[in-house]
């Protein structure tokens, strides 16, 4: 098969609550460097570059996070972010699919693609490359197909996927079904019977065969992608969130594979991990000669078969076994490792007290750099920001704050209302509410500023825009 004609979309909008409190909304698994220096979007990118060339990575993201991946992105090759697209609303898998699709089609109606989510830890990228070539060939055919994923003992977090008739020697089968995710006793069932596959939500499939497919099962999807298919790319951009709003939330497995007749499973075995929880984690890190996994400022005495965490500070930890302890510099988790599955009850309880520490870490990075929260209360909250080389923030205002900036290092040039100056370090300005004002580094070195925030009401979304760099409403 051509390699010329093969492309893959990569998922990289989820939000990874399970990992909490190291994943955040702002900064969710795929985007963590959680083993070793590259992210798990640039692990994924990096492994499908051994097949497939850097200008055909579709890459798709949500706002919040578009630009922490082009920046990730781009470490790799600048060709990556070229092909970014930016969701304009969650709406699961098979939107995001099927508008990536829609997107490589119109380049090559011949295309084969891949999906592969961003999040994922695969530690055999040989065998992975050899997986990737032997799905092309199937879906070359016509199939679509799916990695099953052999498995290696009895999960009950995972779904199956049942193999049927074999298609080619050793390589692919026919898919009888696709199982929920079982209890102990059916997955034990499933192992013993061996022609169950683990579904690890990756795909191959012909762009032109799975437009067909979504013709068939999805008619209403079909027909609102549709309105994008004759416009110009340019405008695409613009009408995709009045198609998106049409949509409806729907993965790939129930809207399109469950119901396909051409579905194919290709078995694989690369050292596949979801990472989708912290015990989970736990299962594919190196361990000391105590079974811990730790990582950062860690003291452990007399602790056993752990997972000790610091993102910032200390943990010391004294006569613990079997447990997670997970630290960052604004909340810590404690949990024993067989109950980190209840995880998510945290983050519900957060969503219910309207908590900002699912949203985001004290540092957030921006396109033009980072801001880190050093201390809030009543009426005033204290930033330091770091503005990179060249940079600057929007022209903004705010209703119920006012700021007060002062320079630790590099040199600012501040726009407030109609005056424009610059201040360097030791000296500093103040923001009156209501008045029009921009930060910009004009320097060749990092901008450090506190800003001290003070008002009725300090929440982010206290901004109104009049211009940005960055395409930020």
């Amino acid at each position: 098969m051509n390699s010329q004609n093969m492309y893959a979309i990569v998922l990289a909008g989820g939000s990874g609550t399970r990992l909490w409190p190291l994943s955040r909304a702002l900064m969710p698994k795929q985007l963590l460097k959680l083993n070793g220096e590259d992210s798990l979007l640039q692990q994924t990118v990096k492994r499908l570059l051994q097949t497939v060339s850097a200008d055909h990575i579709v890459t798709i993201t949500n706002d919040k996070q578009q630009f922490i991946v082009k920046q990730q992105l781009a470490e790799i090759d600048p060709l990556l972010i070229e092909n970014i697209l930016v969701e304009p609303q969650s709406k699961n898998t098979l939107p995001a699919i099927a508008w990536g699709s829609l997107v490589i089609i119109r380049r090559d109606p011949n295309a084969i693609i891949g999906v592969f989510p961003s999040d994922h830890l695969i530690q055999n990228v040989d065998a992975f490359s050899l997986a990737l070539q032997q799905a092309q060939n199937i879906a070359a055919t016509g199939r679509v197909v799916t990695f099953g994923i052999q498995p290696t003992y009895a999960a009950t977090g995972y779904g199956y996927i049942q193999a049927g008739l074999e298609l080619e020697p050793n390589s692919a089968y026919e898919i009888n079904r696709f199982a929920e995710k079982p209890d102990f006793e059916t997955a034990s069932k499933y192992l013993a019977e061996g022609n169950y596959y683990w579904n690890a939500g990756m795909f191959a499939f012909q762009a032109k065969v799975l437009l067909q497919e979504l013709e068939q099962h999805q008619p209403a999807m079909y027909q609102a992608l549709q309105e994008l298919s004759d416009l110009s790319d340019e405008l695409i951009i613009t009408q995709v969130a009045d198609v998106f709003s049409k949509l409806p939330n729907l993965s790939i497995d129930y809207g399109i594979m469950e119901h396909s007749k051409q579905g194919a499973v290709v078995p694989v075995d690369f050292n596949w991990n979801d990472v989708g929880s912290w015990n989970s984690y736990y299962s594919v890190e190196e361990k000391d000669a105590d079974q811990n996994v730790s990582q950062g400022e860690v003291i452990s005495i007399d602790t056993e078969s752990s997972l000790l965490i610091s993102d910032k500070g200390l943990i010391a930890a004294v006569g613990m076994k079997d447990v997670v302890i997970v630290k960052t510099d604004d909340a810590v988790l404690v949990s024993p490792r067989d109950r980190v599955q209840d995880v998510k009850k945290v983050v519900s309880e957060l969503k219910e007290r309207n908590s900002s520490l699912i949203e985001a870490h004290n540092t957030v990075r921006r396109p033009w750099g980072e801001y880190t929260v050093l201390e809030e209360g009543p009426c005033y909250k204290i930033k330091r920001i770091a503005v990179d080389p060249g940079q600057k923030l929007s022209l903004q205002m705010h209703k119920h704050r006012a700021e007060h900036w002062v320079v630790v290092s590099g040199r600012a040039k501040v726009q407030n209302d109609e005056d424009i100056y610059e201040i360097e370090i030791n000296e500093s300005t103040y923001i009156p509410c209501g008045n029009k004002h921009r930060l910009e580094n004009p320097g060749q070195e990092q901008l450090h500023i506190i800003e001290v925030q003070t008002g009725a009401y300090l929440g982010e979304d206290d901004i109104v825009r009049f211009e940005d760099n960055y395409g930020r409403k």
